[in-house]
C-alpha cells in the first residue's frame, strides 16, 4: 500500500449529507476542501461552521474548508504540488453525476471517485459508464462503497469500505488517504458488483421497510432481505459481476444495514408508504434524496430489457410508480409460484 505520512489534498464535490460526512472524517488527516453548487449554503456552512441543511449538529474540523466556486475547489487538486498524492471525490448523487461531470471536462483532474449509488434512469447506465461516456479513459476513476450511514461517520464511529477500480495506483491511493482512524478501506477490483449491490440494496430497503411498517414481523423482513441478496446477485452477475462480490461489505454488508437502520432514507420511504402516504408527499417530507425511488423504475426496466427474474423490485416499483398499494405488493410476492431456492 502507499505509505502516506503528511496531510494530502483531497476535495469533496457535493455538499449533501454524505460528503460532508466524508469531509469531516478525511480532514482529520487531510487538506480537505469541500465544494457546494449553492453559494449562499456554503457561505452560511462556513459561517457556522457546520453544515446546518443537510447534516446539522456536526461541527467542521478547523481545518476543513468550504466553497461554493467550483475552480477554486478543482485547483486544489488539480493544481496540487509535486510530490503529493491528491484525491477528486464526486459526492453528488446519481442524477447530478452527469451534470457535474461535465463542469469536469477539458479540466486538469488527477482522478475521479464517486460516492453514488444507483443507475442512471433514463439511461439504465450504472456510475463507471456514465463517467467513461463523460471524461473518457484518460482520466482514471473508482467507486468509493459500503455500509456506511452519514451520521455515524461524521461521528467517527467505525465503518469499512471498498473501493473498486480497474486502476491498481489509484485503489492503492484511496485506500491509503482514507483507511484510518475508525475507517477501514478494502480494495476490490469488480466495480461493476460494487455498483449493483449499492444500488439495488436501496430498492430492497424500501421493500423491508414497507414490510415493517405493515407490522409483518422479523420472519418476513429475513425473507425479505435472503430474496432480495438473490435478486441482487442475478442482476449483478447478468452485467459481468463476480458472484461473490456480493457476500462483501457492498452487497451482503450495505443491505443488512440499508434494510435495517432506521437512519436509512430508503427504508424510511418504506415506512412511509405503508402508512399509505403518497410518493410525492413522502419525498417532500424526507428533505433528502431516497436513490431506491429513482433507481426501482430503472432497475426494473432494466431487468425487463436483460430477462433478469426481480420480483420484489417489480413489486416496490408497482407501490411507487402504479398505484399498487403496499399490502398487494406483500400478496403478490407471497403468491408466487415455488421454486428452487438457489436457482
Amino acid at each position: 500500500m502507499l505509505e502516506v505520512k503528511s496531510p494530502q489534498p483531497i476535495t469533496i464535490l457535493g455538499a449533501g449529507a454524505w460528503g460532508t460526512a466524508v469531509a469531516i472524517a478525511l480532514a482529520a488527516r487531510h487538506d480537505v476542501m469541500l465544494w457546494g453548487r449553492n453559494p449562499e449554503q456554503m457561505a452560511a456552512a462556513a459561517a457556522a461552521r457546520d453544515n446546518t441543511e443537510y447534516l446539522p449538529g456536526f461541527p467542521f474540523p478547523d481545518t476543513l474548508r468550504v466553497t461554493s466556486d467550483l475552480d477554486e475547489a478543482v485547483a486544489h487538486v488539480g493544481n496540487a504540488p509535486a510530490g503529493t498524492t491528491p484525491l477528486l471525490i464526486l459526492a453528488s448523487p446519481v442524477a447530478g453525476l452527469r451534470p457535474l461531470l461535465e463542469q469536469l471536462k477539458g479540466r486538469a483532474i488527477p482522478n475521479v471517485v464517486w460516492l453514488c449509488k444507483g443507475f442512471e434512469y433514463g439511461t439504465g447506465l450504472l456510475p463507471h459508464q456514465v463517467v467513461r461516456e463523460v471524461l473518457g479513459d484518460a482520466v482514471p476513476g473508482a467507486a468509493l462503497s459500503g455500509p456506511s450511514f452519514a451520521q455515524e461517520v461524521a461521528r467517527g464511529l467505525p465503518c469499512a469500505l471498498t473501493v473498486a477500480s480497474g486502476s491498481e495506483a489509484l485503489r492503492e491511493r484511496v485506500v491509503s488517504l482514507v483507511h484510518g482512524n475508525n475507517m477501514r478501506v478494502y480494495a476490490c477490483d469488480d466495480l461493476v458488483g460494487v455498483e449493483v449491490g449499492g444500488a439495488v440494496k436501496n430498492i430492497l430497503a424500501i421493500a423491508t421497510g414497507t414490510a415493517d411498517g405493515l407490522g409483518l414481523g422479523l420472519n418476513a423482513r429475513a425473507a425479505l432481505i435472503t430474496r432480495g441478496l438473490a435478486e441482487i446477485t442475478r442482476l449483478g452477475t447478468a452485467l459481468g459481476a463476480q458472484p461473490g462480490t456480493f457476500m462483501g461489505l457492498t452487497g451482503m454488508g450495505d443491505l443488512i444495514l440499508t434494510c435495517t437502520g432506521d437512519l436509512s432514507r430508503n427504508r424510511r420511504v418504506g415506512l412511509a408508504l405503508a402508512q399509505g402516504k403518497p410518493l410525492e408527499t413522502i419525498v417532500k417530507e424526507l428533505g433528502h434524496v431516497a436513490e431506491g425511488v429513482p433507481c426501482a423504475k430503472a432497475v426494473r426496466e432494466l431487468a425487463a430489457k436483460m430477462g433478469v427474474d426481480m420480483p420484489i423490485t417489480n413489486a416496490v416499483a408497482g407501490v411507487l410508480f402504479d398505484g399498487d398499494a403496499a399490502p398487494e405488493m406483500v400478496a403478490r410476492l407471497m403468491e408466487r409460484d415455488p421454486r428452487n431456492e438457489l436457482a
